[in-house]
């Protein structure tokens, strides 16, 4: 489970974004990382944004919480989620594979 890693106060994720996709959703997994599709095109920092909004609905946190720590620029992102919450049941199957 190299895409999912909790520590006492974070939750990093190993994420693969697909954007321009007819929807926001989980796909599943891909080798080491979490593959998420986005609607959001990737010009101007779109995709970004909406990996943002998209996991802080998804986790129920607040955008302030989440933060792009490595991959702004590319399709393959590391995120940090501060306070770690709890995982939502789309994560919680993946998990148990």
């Amino acid at each position: 489970m190299n895409w999912l890693q909790r520590e006492a106060e974070c939750l990093q994720l190993q994420i693969r974004v697909i954007p321009r996709a007819s929807r926001d959703q989980v796909v599943g997994i891909s080798g080491d990382r979490l593959k998420l599709k986005l609607t959001a095109v990737p010009v101007d920092g779109k995709a970004n944004a909406a990996l943002i909004r998209y996991l802080a609905d998804l986790f129920g946190v607040a955008k302030s919480s989440i933060c792009i720590i490595r991959g702004e620029r590319g399709r393959e992102k590391t995120v940090l989620i501060r306070p770690a919450p709890e995982l939502p049941p789309e994560l919680i199957a993946l998990v148990n594979l």
